[in-house]
């Protein structure tokens, strides 16, 4: 099947801030393609939930009643809603505790 997707602006605000942190702590070694590169690639991530990015329970509780995919770096809250792919919200690996 053929998903469609979309991201809402928390999951896009959420990449994007925490991108966005990392460059003005490492402002000396870590640039602004760094940066750029790294949302870019959290974006495309997304569109590879539910065909290389396995369905799995939420870990958070405030994930309750989606479903969660997750790359190396980031978990990814969605739900599916008929043959679109809604994604409600982001964490980078290193927030998920």
């Amino acid at each position: 099947m053929e998903y469609k997707y979309i991201i809402k602006p928390r999951a896009i605000q959420k990449i994007r801030t925490f991108y966005n942190n990392v460059a003005r702590k490492y402002r000396h070694t870590y640039s602004y393609e760094d940066m750029e590169r790294n949302v870019r690639d959290a974006f495309f991530s997304i569109y590879q939930i539910e065909k290389t990015l396995l369905r799995r329970t939420p870990l958070l509780q405030r994930w309750e009643g989606c479903l969660m995919a997750n790359t190396d770096r980031w978990y990814y809250a969605y739900k599916i809603e008929g043959d679109t792919i809604v994604v409600v919200d982001a964490s980078h690996a290193q927030n998920m505790k």
